[in-house]
């Protein structure tokens, strides 16, 4: 997993893909971070990234760095505890002036039963199961 991580924090910015009905969303994320051994992204409940995962958990992310990519696919499980949230905002202080782990606003996913899998154009791709 800490692989995974790495990658994402080293491409800086990664896509999720979310569903809306039947028509695929994707928009740019940067917040990633690795608590309880599980991979969390951070988003806000006004957004429609959150209405979307909350009808649907599906989602995929993709990066892209030094000729490189990795996509994740899996289901998102919402994480509601004041701790994940707090956790979460201790890894990227710049959030900070935005979201609380209380403001009813501030929401944490992480990964349950994800793939990841690594590809370039060089080597045959390598997936992990987590």
């Amino acid at each position: 997993m800490e692989r995974i991580v790495k990658f994402l924090k080293d491409a800086g910015t990664y896509y999720l893909a979310t569903v809306e009905g039947d028509q695929p969303r994707v928009r740019p994320f940067g917040t990633v971070h690795l608590y309880e051994g599980h991979l969390y992204l951070q988003t806000g409940k006004v957004k429609e990234v959150s209405k979307q995962l909350h009808k649907n958990p599906k989602a995929e992310i993709c990066a892209f760095k030094d000729g490189e990519w990795l996509r994740i696919c899996g289901e998102l499980v919402e994480d509601d505890r004041n701790e994940a949230r707090q956790s979460m905002l201790d890894a990227y202080p710049s959030l900070q002036a935005m979201y609380k782990a209380d403001d009813g606003n501030t929401e944490v996913w992480y990964f349950k039963g994800g793939t990841a899998t690594f590809s370039s154009f060089t080597r045959e791709p390598e997936t992990i199961s987590f």
